[in-house]
């Protein structure tokens, strides 16, 4: 009865994957839902980018503009708020933006909003670069490279910074100034890479070079004078109506755009990438790995319990496609798995914490190596890798302390139970007859004296003969009751 209730919770959970993946796929294909929905027409496609830039990021982007060749669009508008992101997911939506057969235009929105870092790249490489009053854009210093904070040793004080910067300093006195061959690689591809993308465009190539060697910032208002960017419009309406007429570089062409007073359709992101989006958090992806851990450790424990393997196994596969997303350090990638076999082995080879213990260590940092990148926004959590391994630690110690207390358990079948144990004499003759032991009938060997009724201690087993000796304590023909 207990395995075909396991079996019925299994099927359900089953049942409800299938229903949840399938969800995932809309029952018409996109072209033809867009197809139908967009008429001959020209429209403004629409949508918001808010957030670090990652994988989901890239599969957003490029949908949208995939969209947009498929339907008579005029142009494609970005609202970009970021903190910045992953070079390579950076990158990856330039590629899209410069190979676009539609006019992108990037707008830093609304009031308040910034883009900075891997915003700034993509804000040069859009056709049409605008801002909102009350945002900013700049700090594209490669993170790997950034400068000692203040007051620690190397670092010039702030007031000899600024004084550096305002007269025209050397910018190896900067905060950002390269320390090593590799960060000077770095910045070097990184100021080339902007530097390309505003002579492409016609824009500031030395303040974008700038805001890569020396992390410098700007206000749309001072933005707009040192021509960083195109305009200034306050909402969505009135960036349609100044971008119209512009004339924009499309590969090695131009092109004049025609904004005003066209319908504007939003593209919002659809299940499947929301899904991703949360997924791509490396902090999500070390929960679900460790979720997968202690589901098959309590299955090992348990086995036929189905739920625990069921759900770690779900977990787990959700975890490596997540990791899959990210750039990867394959050394600590290593390290994890090897932390997580030990500890499996722990639950199902019991070596008193040493599997264990040295699962945990490899786990703890492999975690911290993990991710191969300086983005802030996709760094592991210090605390959530502390608190992962606070909680294994936990699991292992009772993991360990099961496995001691089973240890020092007496046996409780086979030829050991009987060691030492205590048996009735039924009847005897000669030094040897029958005793009664667990509700069972028992041939024995022993002393000459013993008598019915004596109680005796099990010595030795030979085959089916038990050898037995007198109790300690109580002579030939001493008698006690059961």
């Amino acid at each position: 009865m207990r395995w075909r209730n396991r079996m019925r919770i299994a099927k359900r959970l089953l049942l409800l994957l299938c229903v949840f993946v399938l969800g995932l796929f809309p029952a018409v294909p996109p072209t033809a839902q867009a197809d139908d929905e967009h008429t001959a027409e020209r429209h403004v496609l629409y949508t918001v980018v808010d957030g670090p830039i990652g994988p989901a990021t890239v599969h957003h982007v490029a949908r949208v503009l995939q969209q947009a060749q498929t339907a008579p669009t005029e142009a494609v508008v970005l609202q970009l708020n970021t903190p910045g992101g992953l070079a390579d997911a950076m990158r990856e939506i330039i590629s899209q933006i410069l190979q676009s057969q539609v006019p992108v235009i990037t707008y830093v929105a609304p009031p308040g909003a910034h883009a900075a870092s891997a915003g700034t790249y993509i804000l040069y490489a859009s056709h049409v670069a605008a801002m909102a009053p009350g945002t900013n854009l700049g700090a594209a210093t490669p993170v790997a490279i950034g400068g000692l904070p203040d007051g620690l040793p190397g670092r010039p004080p702030a007031e000899e910074q600024d004084k550096d910067q305002e007269g025209g300093g050397s910018p190896d006195r900067s905060p950002t100034a390269p320390k090593t061959a590799l960060e000077a690689k770095a910045t070097n591809d990184a100021a080339a890479l902007i530097r390309s993308l505003a002579e492409l465009h016609g824009r500031n190539a030395d303040w974008a070079e700038r805001a890569v060697r020396q992390a410098e910032s700007l206000s749309a208002t001072r933005a707009l004078e040192l021509n960083v960017i195109d305009l200034i419009a306050a909402d969505l309406s009135a960036l349609l109506r100044d971008a119209d007429g512009r004339s924009v570089v499309m590969g090695e062409a131009r092109q004049q755009i025609s904004t005003a007073g066209l319908p504007v359709e939003r593209v919002e992101m659809d299940i499947v990438i929301r899904i991703l989006s949360v997924l791509s958090n490396p902090n999500v992806a070390l929960v679900l790995m460790m979720l997968g851990v202690y589901g098959l450790i309590f299955e090992f424990w348990n086995p036929g319990a189905l739920v625990p393997g069921v759900v770690g196994a779900i977990c787990l596969t959700l975890g490596l496609f997540a990791l899959n997303q990210l750039p990867l350090n394959y050394a600590a990638l290593a390290l994890l798995g090897i932390g997580v076999a030990f500890m499996v082995a722990e639950a199902f080879s019991p070596s008193f914490g040493v599997l264990g213990l040295g699962g945990l260590i490899a786990f703890s940092l492999g975690a911290a190596m993990l991710v191969d990148t300086d983005a802030p926004a996709f760094r592991i959590s210090w605390w959530l890798i502390a608190s992962m391994a606070v909680t294994s630690a936990a699991v292992l110690v009772l993991l360990l302390g099961y496995t001691i207390r089973t240890y020092r358990q007496q046996p409780v079948s086979g030829r050991a139970r009987l060691l030492g144990a205590r048996a009735r004499v039924l009847d005897w003759k000669d030094g040897s007859g029958f005793v009664w032991i667990e509700g069972e009938r028992w041939q024995a060997k022993g002393a000459l004296d013993l008598q019915p009724g004596q109680y005796v201690r099990i010595g030795a087993i030979k085959g089916l003969t038990l050898h037995v000796a007198a109790e300690a304590g109580f002579g030939p023909g001493a008698t006690r009751g059961e």
